[in-house]
């Protein structure tokens, strides 16, 4: 077990540079500031401009952490072979019929990036556009990017990150001879949107802060110092994202922080138009549109809106002539506990995804008639959602679904007939029954008598007496639901004997918009009490041994990582925080940094407001650090990561290591090629996951399959 200290080599121990300031009265002293390098926005551009002392530092844990779990390799390899035999290597996506063509993208055997394709609609040659193996030779990172099709099929614009910066280049390729044009476009983000006479589209450029905020439109066979801005945001606290309407009319400028959102729209069949505003923003409305250019004879816009206190939000329409929101007329009444996700609209259906008590449906209306069904699905935890493909007069629906039993399924429904068509069940080559494994949807209750859904997973033959690992995974963040979806790398801890578990916790939207509110700003502690208040019922429910519970989470949930940690470290016997915003109040106080206002809407504005402040310091991970004994911490954190930076998983495992009485092994990880997302080929990330879950398994678990 990791926590005979005998077999762990001498940790690194970073040194102390203390920084103090001072705010609301109160004094924060931080002694490993210095591990944030002084020029880390180059940083994010070149790795290599990397301050050599911190890069020492930095390369210092990584061997610490490859010696402390080198008894794992052996273990990390079956599981490596183990999750990659369960991955068709040479898959594809059903291919998205739009006019003459229909475009997919497929994997070769080996490869570990999308080879991008196309080819006539009814089946034929395949022609490949982009060859994602071809292209990443010789980079230690490459991912593509966002991409689109000219509508006249002649031309691919395409984008790529190669430092995992999540900084994309753009570039244009000629389908016809295959080669790229001269059209070279630095530090986009997102999906070009194309005019309808395919001479230029629109793109997302970044700011020196590394803030999606100009959306520019850019003329085929022009220099990009020539590219036309049309649309800044200049608040920081917003970005804007770009994107195209089902009905191919219009490009939408989405301008949007946490709880606020505006809409502007650009004729994409004038080569020349301004952005159109639909409604100004107003604080905490939110809004989104999609275009009908025949209802009923009227040319309209579809809004989905919590406006009018539509918690859950309602779906409207208003003329497009008139689009100011006292013109809106509901459509779809708001229902509180429904949540209304997402809307497809196509020439004569609209369709909207909704969850209800943490379960989602699809709801197809017929819009002449308005006549309504459902579909839905018995299993008592699952995941599913809709695909509008490119097509805006289809009678064709696409949607996805899977369980934690189930792997992925793709189907086509017939709007008219309700038919299904099964288009494609995703294969597991090593083999896998469904029947063999049980998922349950449980529910715990929270201190403040929430009820707080829990999906788990396990093997049939596992049985709830006490005995059982498990593995609790959670995240609660910007309202982000966590699907109960099917993961093939999940069945190597099942197999091996654990139960898996998802705690859906509040700061998402699972049971509803309230429950994203009842976990975020002054509220987050809730997020935390959750998570814990899942994991003590799961073990008095006899879903897990004492101390044979390992918490996992990334990102935002690395930070309930950090925040569990200090909270109940005597309640896991191990945590493994990915990419973990753990130096919360420090992150918050600095409005340099590019995520840092646009955040304040998720957690409050320490600078200015005492409350929030002192609330923050009150959880923040870093900052609450103390003498106690942890349990066994893995942090992996990526170089270039922009979201979270990786100095937070530095500073924090330094003080978890100066601190903890325990002895346990606190180790980090960072990947000096990579960025938020970790390794891009999807066989390297395998080898990620595999490590989290060999010191899982390590801890708590038994090497041996069942």
């Amino acid at each position: 077990m990791l926590e005979r200290t005998s077999r762990l080599p001498p940790a690194p121990r970073a040194e102390r540079h203390p920084r103090s300031s001072t705010w609301h009265g109160i004094t924060l002293t931080d002694d490993y500031a210095w591990l944030r390098a002084e020029n880390w926005r180059e940083v994010m551009r070149d790795p290599s401009k990397l301050e050599p002392k911190i890069g020492a530092y930095l390369a210092q844990e990584n061997d610490y952490t490859k010696a402390a779990l080198g008894h794992t390799e052996a273990l990390q390899q079956t599981l490596f072979t183990e999750m990659k035999g369960r991955i068709k290597e040479d898959d594809s996506t059903v291919p998205s019929p739009d006019g003459p063509l229909a475009y997919y993208i497929r994997y070769r055997e080996g490869g570990q990036h999308p080879v991008v394709c196309r080819q006539p609609r009814e089946g034929g040659t395949e022609q490949v556009m982009l060859d994602g193996d071809a292209l990443a030779v010789g980079k230690p990172f490459f991912q593509l990017g966002g991409m689109a099709h000219s509508p006249d099929h002649r031309l691919l614009a395409w984008s790529a990150d190669d430092k995992g910066s999540e900084i994309d280049t753009l570039r244009v390729r000629d389908l016809g001879s295959g080669e790229d044009l001269p059209d070279i476009l630095p530090e986009v983000s997102g999906s070009p949107v194309w005019i309808d006479d395919s001479s230029a589209f629109y793109y997302v450029r970044l700011d020196d802060n590394h803030r999606p905020s100009r959306i520019y439109r850019h003329r085929l066979g022009t220099a990009a110092g020539e590219d036309v801005l049309v649309y800044e945001e200049q608040d920081s606290r917003f970005f804007v994202s770009l994107g195209r309407a089902q009905s191919g009319r219009f490009a939408d400028i989405s301008v949007h922080d946490h709880e606020t959102s505006e809409t502007w729209l650009i004729d994409l069949t004038d080569p020349d138009a301004a952005p159109r505003l639909v409604a100004a923003r107003e604080t905490s409305v939110q809004y989104d549109v999609e275009h009908h250019p025949d209802w009923d004879g009227e040319d309209v816009l579809v809004v989905r809106t919590n406006a009018g206190g539509a918690e859950d939000f309602k779906i409207a329409v208003t003329p497009l002539a008139r689009t100011q929101r006292e013109n809106w007329r509901d459509l779809i009444p708001h229902r509180r506990g429904v949540y209304l996700l997402s809307v497809t609209l196509f020439a004569e259906w609209l369709i909207r995804l909704e969850r209800e008590d943490s379960l989602p449906r699809i709801v197809v209306r017929h819009l002449a008639s308005g006549e309504e069904h459902a579909i839905a699905f018995a299993e008592e935890a699952y995941s599913l959602g809709a695909d509008g493909g490119y097509e805006f007069a289809t009678g064709q629906l696409r949607f996805h679904y899977s369980s934690m039993t189930t792997p992925n399924e793709v189907w086509d429904y017939d709007l008219k007939t309700r038919a299904r068509t099964l288009r494609k069940r995703q294969e597991v080559p090593s083999g896998h029954d469904p029947a063999a494994y049980v998922t349950h949807r449980l529910r715990a209750t929270a201190p403040d008598g929430e009820t707080v859904p829990i999906s788990i997973l396990h093997r049939r033959d596992v049985k709830p007496d006490g005995s059982a690992p498990l593995l609790l995974y959670g995240y609660g963040s910007y309202g982000y639901a966590m699907p109960a979806s099917f993961a093939t790398g999940r069945l190597s801890l099942v197999d091996r004997g654990f139960v898996y578990a998802i705690a859906h916790i509040r700061g998402g939207t699972e049971k509803g918009w309230h429950w994203y509110q009842d976990g975020k700003l002054l509220k987050k502690p809730n997020t935390f009490t959750d998570f814990i208040a899942a994991a003590e019922f799961l073990r008095a429910q006899g879903y897990a041994a004492p101390g044979r519970i390992v918490a996992h989470g990334g990102s935002a949930g690395g930070l309930l990582m950090g925040a569990v940690a200090n909270m109940r470290p005597d309640l896991f016997g191990g945590i493994v925080a990915e990419v973990p915003f753990v130096d919360v109040i420090n992150t918050m106080l600095d409005d340099s940094l590019p995520l840092t206002p646009p955040e304040w809407q998720e957690w409050g504005n320490p600078i200015e407001d005492a409350r929030a402040f002192r609330t923050m310091l009150g959880y923040s991970p870093y900052d609450n650090v103390r003498a106690q004994n942890y349990p066994a911490i893995l942090a992996l954190a990526g170089l270039t990561d922009p979201r979270v930076t990786y100095w937070e998983p530095a500073k924090w495992v330094a003080k978890l290591r100066s601190l903890n009485t325990s002895g346990s092994l606190i180790a980090l990880r960072t990947n000096m090629d990579a960025g938020h997302g970790g390794a891009a080929g999807r066989f390297d990330r395998l080898k990620e996951v595999a490590l989290s879950y060999a010191f899982a398994i390590d801890l708590v678990g038994a090497p041996q399959t069942v």
